[in-house]
């Protein structure tokens, strides 16, 4: 299995960044989690809310749980969703933002962010994982 290095997750938050700045975006938390669901980078920017850093794990963490980008998870049933998120003890939350970082179709990771709108947010990861040359997978 092919690991998320430290060096590619620094980069995939810089460039996330970048785009947000790029958009116009609400300051932003970022985390990058491995495959495992353990966090590799998390930086959030001035003034991100305090919330954030918990939203943008927790998307990260439900996309990887669900083995899809998190936007697909919102057309889950609600009454499911928060079942889930109560067994995962609070670490999943179901809004666009977490996606999938694959290399060579396998999961490797996802990122997850939160601070802006989630098509913003989801915009950014994208964004973040293609300037290292990983595959995004946002969900449908």
């Amino acid at each position: 299995m092919t690991k998320l290095t430290l060096d590619q997750a620094a980069k995939i938050i810089e460039a996330a960044f970048a785009k947000g700045r790029d958009i116009g975006c609400h300051p932003l938390s970022v985390a990058v989690l491995d495959a495992g669901g353990h966090p590799v980078a998390f930086m959030r920017q001035d003034d991100s809310g305090i919330l954030r850093p918990e939203i943008a794990s927790g998307k990260a963490y439900g996309a990887l749980g669900f083995g899809l980008g998190s936007r697909e998870l919102k057309e889950k049933n609600p009454q499911f969703l928060a079942a889930v998120a109560a067994a995962s003890g609070g670490r999943m939350v179901p809004a666009p933002g977490g996606v999938l970082i694959l290399e060579d179709g396998e999961i490797i990771g996802a990122v997850g962010i939160s601070g802006d709108n989630s098509g913003n947010d989801e915009a950014c990861a994208i964004a973040g994982i293609e300037a290292v040359g990983l595959t995004a997978e946002p969900g449908a």
